[in-house]
């Protein structure tokens, strides 16, 4: 291109190290974001859910449940509960699972304050509390 007819070529505003700075944020971001949604959208790695519940009568219900975990070595804790057929929960109940090779059923009864409709899983996690891994029970 001839100078004199279009002028000099503009030179960059933007230093190169200030640009090299701004792609790295920018990158850091993008991983921060990555990780965050695989953590809230990845497959969970405790999963517990209700394969089948019986109402025995108006104060309990049994439920069997399956749980399936990443690390089948490590205890886990899941909540049971059971609704009455307004949607109100009658009763909830901690459940112990103990570490197994594969996929664990278990089965429980749940105390229930009045008639309950269903028995489900209401979730699972590694945390297992003090007293469920101990024969001590909580007070108070």
């Amino acid at each position: 291109m001839p100078q004199d007819r279009y002028g000099s070529r503009a030179r960059s505003r933007t230093r190169p190290g200030l640009r090299w700075a701004l792609i790295a944020v920018v990158l850091v971001a993008l991983v921060g974001v990555a990780i965050v949604g695989y953590r809230n959208l990845g497959s969970a790695p405790i999963e517990g859910k209700q394969v089948a519940f019986e109402i025995l009568d108006d104060h309990s219900v049994q439920i069997i449940l399956e749980v399936q975990r990443d690390e089948p070595q490590r205890p886990a804790d899941c909540v049971v509960r059971a609704r009455a057929e307004s949607g109100a929960e009658v009763g909830r109940k901690e459940v112990l699972i103990q570490p197994a090779d594969g996929i664990t059923r278990q089965e429980t009864v749940l105390r229930t304050s009045a008639r309950a409709t269903i028995g489900e899983v209401y979730g699972c996690t590694y945390n297992v509390p003090e007293y469920l891994s101990t024969h001590l029970r909580p007070t108070g």
